[in-house]
């Protein structure tokens, strides 16, 4: 971490001016104030952390899932029986499921903050007839999935299992930047990874341009999912 004398110096000495100064200043003390993740980081996967961080500084992000509700949408409950769904191939803690379920909640509050994340996402019709906990759990996640698709800065659409879909790509996250540039998070079995390429983000975005196109629009979408609702009776 620079000191702000070193930033004052350089920026003097490279004849920076008044306003772009006033920028790489408040970049110090953005980057010295403690973000909200960090109280949970021990209890997350790095990458994953690292994503809280850069999401936290996104102004767009495209999301396409192929398997289960995004993280953002997701009821306390589904969270936790997802996480656990987990435990067949990794060994978690009951105290950190805890606190990822947690995390997960105070992420979502990106949808509702006074510059709200501004999101687009295409969900495969299989995410939302996937199983996870009773009947009862599923029914409130769609109808969470309602509600949240109904917000001014969320984008929602449904991929029907009939759309012609020849994109063979699992679930990525391209986050869009206002100062710096686009980053795509891929979620793998065991681990995560940051796509930073310009060629190969610019390639998920065609992707995500493309399954969107053969998606239903916004509002065919929220009837798809209500119509849902009534499968979890």
């Amino acid at each position: 971490m620079p000191r702000k004398g070193d930033v004052q110096a350089l920026t003097t000495l490279y004849q920076v001016g008044e306003e772009k100064q006033r920028e790489l200043f408040d970049l110090l003390k953005a980057a010295a104030r403690k973000g909200w993740w960090e109280e949970y980081r021990d209890s997350l996967p790095q990458e994953y952390a690292t994503l809280l961080g850069l999401e936290e500084e996104a102004a767009f992000e495209r999301s396409w899932e192929p398997q289960v509700v995004p993280g953002l949408f997701q009821t306390p409950e589904y969270a936790e029986e997802v996480i656990r769904a987990t435990q067949v191939i990794s060994r978690i803690p009951p105290g950190d499921i805890r606190t990822r379920v947690e995390a997960r909640m105070a992420r979502q509050q990106l949808l509702f903050a006074d510059v709200p994340l501004t999101t687009w996402v295409v969900l495969d019709e299989s995410a939302i007839l996937r199983r996870f906990g009773g009947a009862t759990m599923m029914r409130g996640q769609m109808e969470r999935l309602v509600e949240v698709s109904s917000l001014p800065n969320v984008r929602l659409q449904i991929l029907p299992q009939e759309a012609f879909h020849p994109v063979n790509t699992g679930s990525f996250i391209h986050l869009q930047f206002p100062e710096f540039h686009d980053l795509v998070y891929l979620e793998l079995l065991h681990s995560a990874r940051w796509v930073e390429d310009q060629g190969e983000v610019f390639g998920y975005k065609l992707a995500f341009d493309h399954l969107r196109s053969e998606a239903l629009g916004p509002e065919a979408s929220r009837e798809f999912m209500e119509k849902a609702i009534d499968r979890w009776k």
